[in-house]
């Protein structure tokens, strides 16, 4: 039933080419198979048995880096990340190329916490290589302890509303300090904040990895753990995280978690702009860069640049919008095309003159900062606290 679905989705297609208008991989290969519009033609000839599954297919299918930059433009509605997703999960068992990736992956969802161990004893060994081979940034070292520890409730005096965090395996393992600061953010505002426990990961690393059943056992568990929970909003600062929670999950499993929002949304309706002024040191000049599930999946993209105008800094704008390269698993599938990206926005950032780079996804942030130190790259919430409550306080 699913596959007839994929297939009469691929046949609103009309070959029109709208698609190609943003794709990045097309705008970096040159070549139709490499955009969106081929893709879908291969996916539909791949459904009408017309082509086997073969390692130059599966290729092309899994180098899509599902940005999004292409669904809102298809005049059928072809609903194209979700059918690249179908198809992946069809090439699966033929796809030999990730079969490695995939027991990683799958050893991460089972066990992150003793996978966050392992990467901490490893780091001093496997970095050096890492960091040599572009796959992080040189500055780059774990934290001693992640974001989370059991369910967690911070309580305010006289509260003026509750939240929940879902905060998603970037946050919890590799920027913990992000998590704070959005709590030192939300106490400040006056918000009880709920970080249960249970949360798992929120599934797109598997469901890329066309590992789809295991991605709908997570995303249940998520929609059971946070629908018990009475709170007004679920905050992430993982846009790729808000994105599974509010508009994929209903596809994967017929519900979702309606009140997950992305975090400059809802600090821009809920904040006091009033009581914000630039306390901290960071250049009052920026460029900023969007991450892609953020702009073209949540049509995000205003309230994140006007909070920062709120406290002071200067916004430049870059001429070229765009994807940073990161993709999630993409950059390591796809090292060169990903390299490719990442010189061409951040040549896009220099051209600027700003001296530092802020975005507001914890994925671009890792991407970015392999450019060099030369200008540093920050989350959008380190500065929101820095002028909203001066210091770190938790």
């Amino acid at each position: 039933m699913k596959n007839s679905n994929l297939l009469k989705d691929l046949e609103k297609c009309v070959r029109c080419g709208s698609c190609k208008a943003y794709c990045p991989t097309y705008d970096e290969a040159g070549t139709e198979a490499m955009g969106a519009r081929g893709r879908l033609i291969l996916l539909r000839e791949l459904m009408l048995q017309r082509l086997k599954p073969t390692p130059v297919l599966n290729d092309k299918i899994f180098s899509c880096i599902l940005c999004g930059a292409c669904a809102g433009l298809c005049p059928g509605n072809v609903d194209i990340t979700e059918d690249i997703y179908r198809g992946r999960k069809i090439l699966r068992q033929s796809d030999k190329k990730r079969r490695y990736l995939r027991v990683l992956a799958k050893f991460f969802v089972q066990r992150p916490a003793l996978t966050f161990r392992m990467s901490q004893i490893l780091q001093y060994i496997a970095f050096p290589y890492l960091v040599k081979k572009g796959f992080i940034p040189s500055n780059f070292s774990l934290p001693e302890v992640p974001f989370k520890d059991g369910h967690q409730v911070y309580k305010v005096s006289k509260p003026r509303g509750r939240v929940a965090i879902f905060t998603g395996c970037s946050i919890n393992f590799l920027y913990p300090h992000l998590g704070v600061s959005l709590i030192n953010i939300l106490l400040k505002a006056g918000y009880e904040v709920v970080v249960p426990s249970g949360e798992v990961c929120c599934g797109m690393p598997l469901r890329t990895l066309g590992m789809e059943d295991e991605a709908i056992e997570l995303a249940k568990k998520n929609v059971r753990i946070f629908g018990k929970l009475k709170v007004e909003a679920v905050l992430s600062l993982c846009p790729t995280c808000v994105l599974a929670l509010k508009n994929q999950y209903p596809k994967m499993i017929g519900k979702g978690i309606n009140a997950a929002m992305d975090v400059s949304s809802f600090l821009l309706d809920k904040l006091d702009l009033h009581q914000l002024s630039l306390i901290s040191k960071r250049p009052a000049t920026v460029t900023y860069h969007d991450p892609c599930h953020l702009m073209y999946g949540l049509g995000v993209k205003r309230q994140p640049r006007e909070l920062l105008k709120t406290i002071g800094i200067n916004v430049l704008e870059k001429k070229q919008e765009g994807c940073c390269g990161f993709g999630g698993l993409f950059s390591l599938s796809y090292r060169d095309i990903s390299n490719r990206l990442l010189q061409k926005q951040t040549g896009s950032h220099s051209e600027t003159g700003a001296g530092t780079i802020v975005t507001a996804c914890p994925g671009c942030m890792m991407q970015l900062s392999k450019a060099g130190k030369d200008r540093p790259v920050f989350h959008i919430i380190e500065l929101i606290e820095e002028a909203y409550c001066g210091s770190n306080e938790l």
